[in-house]
């Protein structure tokens, strides 16, 4: 029988944020945020940490000299600057959906046309019999694996820099499974004949529209004047309006509008009277839009810069979805004679647009 009962939770768009696991965390709760341990896993890490405490430093041995040692004319920054990555934005734009198992293989979605035409009533017609047709959407699920192995010398040396090796690999290796569903998420996955698609290039997405020309010749918003701008969002506002029957109506529904990085300082372009910018008026027209950027929407089509509007619901159904069956799990601790090593994964399905008239991409800003 098709599984059914396995989503567990929806994170909305710009509501998903990092959760920190304390003592008081029970499986319940790791398993509605997409988090899978087991009890057996979760005691041998906890005993594993207390094992490998940073507590153990090695003492420095010096050699007498009328000289001041150079180590003590040092001060040292008492915190650790890490190299950071680009921010991960899919979240913030669709939201993320916890649905099905970590060792499911698809997401089926029911599509369901209700078909019928009413005819003029006659006492001696045919009766005109209402219907329905069903086509079923499906996207492929792709598991992403990284673990991390520890040493007794390497944990009881990185202690005396006042680092934990251990926390810095279990670190890493979260922060290297959360690039990659990052990645899913704009992207899809190619493995072949999958069906795992993204933000960027899922198959139910509308084309690219250029956006028009400004009075310089040019459509990016780098050479265009206020109203320019503020009309390239309103033709995309009446576009969504239009294709969607009226079902979506900006000045009441809640939309988001997702923009170019190297476009979203444009949006601080004031009116000639310098009294509003773009974004206030986004603002004050659109109540209900939220206004986010992705790195990836830079020379997403081509070489050219694009923003996406799409209405977050239409008729109760979310417009786009992300659906994640496992954010991070814990496979196993293997305990060693020198050291410990550990392995973690996680699994999703990418992203889903469920309703192709409720979303609008424009190029060329």
């Amino acid at each position: 029988m098709p599984n059914t009962t396995q989503v567990r939770s929806f994170i909305p768009a710009g509501k998903v944020r990092a959760y920190a696991c304390d003592d008081n965390t029970t499986g319940k709760t790791l398993e509605l945020m997409g988090i899978g341990a087991s009890r057996a896993g979760v005691n041998e890490w906890r005993n594993l940490r207390k094992q490998y405490g940073m507590d153990a430093a090695v003492p420095m041995i010096t050699t007498p000299s009328t000289a001041t040692p150079v180590q003590f004319l040092q001060y040292w920054i008492p915190e650790v600057i890490p190299i950071v990555t680009a921010a991960r934005e899919i979240d913030d734009i669709v939201g993320r959906t916890i649905a099905g198992k970590w060792s499911d293989d698809q997401i089926v979605a029911k599509i369901l046309e209700r078909t019928g035409t009413a005819q003029p009533y006659g006492d001696d017609t045919n009766i005109p019999l209402s219907s329905w047709n069903t086509n079923f959407e499906y996207r492929d699920i792709v598991r992403f694996e990284q673990g991390c192995q520890v040493g007794i010398l390497e944990q009881e040396r990185a202690s005396a820099m006042q680092i934990d090796s251990s926390e810095e690999k279990r670190t890493a290796a979260a922060e290297a499974l959360a690039i990659e569903m990052n990645n899913v998420g704009f992207y899809g996955y190619n493995e072949g004949e999958n069906r795992t698609y993204g933000f960027l290039n899922d198959p139910n997405l509308p084309n690219y529209v250029t956006v028009a020309n400004g009075a310089a010749g040019t459509a990016t918003w780098k050479t265009k004047t206020y109203n320019e701008i503020c009309n390239d969002i309103r033709t995309a506002m009446s576009t969504l309006r239009v294709q969607s029957g009226n079902l979506f109506k900006p000045e009441r529904d809640a939309c988001t509008i997702a923009i170019a990085v190297s476009c979203m300082e444009y949006l601080t372009v004031q009116n000639e009277l310098g009294n509003k910018s773009v974004y206030t008026w986004i603002t004050e027209t659109y109540p209900k839009a939220r206004i986010t950027s992705a790195i990836q929407l830079d020379g997403a089509n081509g070489s050219a810069n694009v923003f996406y509007v799409h209405a977050d619901t239409l008729s109760g159904t979310r417009v786009v979805d992300q659906y994640v069956q496992e954010i991070f799990r814990m496979l196993g601790v293997e305990k060693k004679a020198k050291g410990f090593l550990e392995d973690y994964s996680n699994a999703t399905a990418g992203i889903m647009v469920k309703q192709p008239v409720g979303i609008v991409r424009y190029s060329g800003i």
